[in-house]
């Protein structure tokens, strides 16, 4: 069978992994995408991979200073030709034949009847884990004819998780790859992660930076990305070695990530510069903390804002950068949780009342007074209640109108409400947001606290550079 023609189209799928690996042919073949792909710039990205896999094949042992791509192959192919165990004993002439074969369209189709499982055009043959990964082991499985080694798939197909390594973040151990049906998010991510394995299987070394967490090479992506995102974000962390094979498969809604997207990005930066030291810890980069909340509790992020802006209410002071956080805060309310706008504007009415109503007391015990209710509802209630009878009775005079309504009452306290709790946070944050925008500096206040630092991998993050 020729390799011309439809056997060096490719097509994108339904399968995540394959979709990875048709991008990274694309930008081995400096093709405009997988559909256009031409078949001569296909066959020289085949090509590419296939002398990547025989060079690193000749190294042997993946344990010596220039055996990473080796090593890594073991994750994705193990016991094939390009890293079987017998190669130590061989010479170039015999491994690179053996690695070229292995890596070659069949001559002949054995079962011209059979489909490509994956986008229904003639398969070539029948492939398991050696050439794909996770493919289920021919030794457990009872569904297919005896001879057969697992899934049908064509030749570009086939070639599309040869070529999945360029696409993932590579580590030595389990890889970490980023799917979305977003076209343009995958096409303009897996350019970038491909021109940079290409760097390092030339010196077939690591990178010289670690890795970091899974969550945060997510977030980077995203950062870099330019356009809206039209679809959400999956964080697959797999691994087909023999001795551990896994996958794990995180999801940023896509909400959430044009929310991370944006938030990252000027006019927000400020903000989100803002949002990372509310996450950060003593030891702990704050980048990591928000990247964990995003994939594995999102509503954790405006819990950490209203902490961080809370922190020095006792003294009577309120942080520098509480505005921009304040204001990325509420957008993410609206933008990912998407509350109601009604009651999210009900919430910031009492929020700016209580606010008015300390700025005129001008006094941090007042507002040390209004802190302590932040964790007990039962209080907070009887305070809003005492204050708002101060209003209706005209000894609070320096606000208009009562501190708060009725409907404001149930939006906060009411049993029936579902995230009344979530809607008390939301008040802290206004509440403090306007307490700012006012310029609340009372007399009795302590001394000015100390700022928190960034931690380097924060300033590493907002200056843009990958780990």
């Amino acid at each position: 069978m020729s390799e011309g023609g439809h056997q060096s189209r490719l097509a994108l799928t339904a399968h995540p992994l394959q979709r990875i690996g048709a991008y990274a042919l694309v930008h081995l073949g400096k093709g405009p995408a997988p559909e256009s792909l031409l078949p001569e710039a296909f066959d020289h990205a085949v090509e590419t991979v296939t002398k990547d896999a025989v060079r690193a094949a000749l190294v042997r042992d993946g344990k010596s200073a220039e055996g990473f791509w080796l090593k890594a192959s073991m994750s994705f192919f193990p016991n094939s030709k390009m890293n079987h165990h017998t190669n130590a004993k061989r010479d170039d002439t015999t491994i690179g034949d053996a690695v070229r074969t292995w890596r070659r369209m069949p001559d002949e189709v054995l079962w011209p009847a059979a489909a490509c499982m994956l986008c229904g055009r003639q398969a070539v043959g029948f492939f398991g884990k050696v050439d794909v990964p996770l493919a289920e082991s021919d030794l457990y499985r009872n569904n297919t004819p005896r001879g057969h080694s697992g899934m049908a798939l064509c030749w570009p197909c086939l070639c599309c998780f040869y070529a999945l390594p360029y696409g993932c973040r590579l580590t030595g151990g389990p890889s970490i790859a980023l799917h979305s049906w977003d076209e343009r998010f995958m096409a303009r991510t897996l350019s970038r992660r491909v021109e940079r394995n290409q760097q390092l299987i030339a010196l077939g070394r690591p990178e010289s930076k670690g890795v970091g967490t899974d969550e945060v090479l997510a977030l980077q992506a995203l950062r870099l990305h330019e356009d809206r995102l039209t679809a959400g974000v999956e964080l697959l962390v797999f691994s087909n070695n023999n001795r551990g094979q896994m996958l794990e498969i995180q999801s940023l809604e896509q909400p959430l990530a044009e929310w991370l997207r944006r938030s990252s990005r000027p006019p927000r930066s400020r903000g989100f510069a803002a949002l990372l030291r509310a996450h950060a810890a003593a030891e702990k980069a704050g980048i990591v903390a928000l990247a964990r909340n995003a994939f594995r509790a999102p509503e954790r992020i405006v819990a950490a804002c209203s902490r961080y802006l809370t922190a020095h209410l006792d003294q009577g002071l309120i942080r520098k950068d509480t505005t921009e956080l304040a204001e990325l805060c509420l957008s993410f309310v609206s933008e990912v949780t998407r509350m109601n706008q009604n009651e999210i504007d009900e919430i910031k009415a009492v929020g700016a009342q209580v606010a008015t109503w300390l700025k005129a007391e001008n006094s941090a015990g007042q507002l040390r007074a209004f802190n302590a209710t932040r964790k007990d509802q039962s209080r907070m209630r009887y305070w809003l209640m005492r204050r708002n009878i101060d209003a209706l009775l005209g000894t609070a005079d320096r606000i208009d109108g009562p501190l708060i309504t009725e409907s404001q009452f149930r939006l906060l306290f009411d049993p029936e409400v579902d995230q009344a709790w979530f809607h008390r946070q939301l008040l802290v944050v206004s509440v403090v947001q306007h307490l700012h925008e006012l310029g609340f500096a009372p007399a009795d206040r302590a001394e000015v606290a100390e700022e928190h630092q960034e931690h380097p991998e924060d300033l590493d993050y907002l200056k843009g550079e990958e780990s």
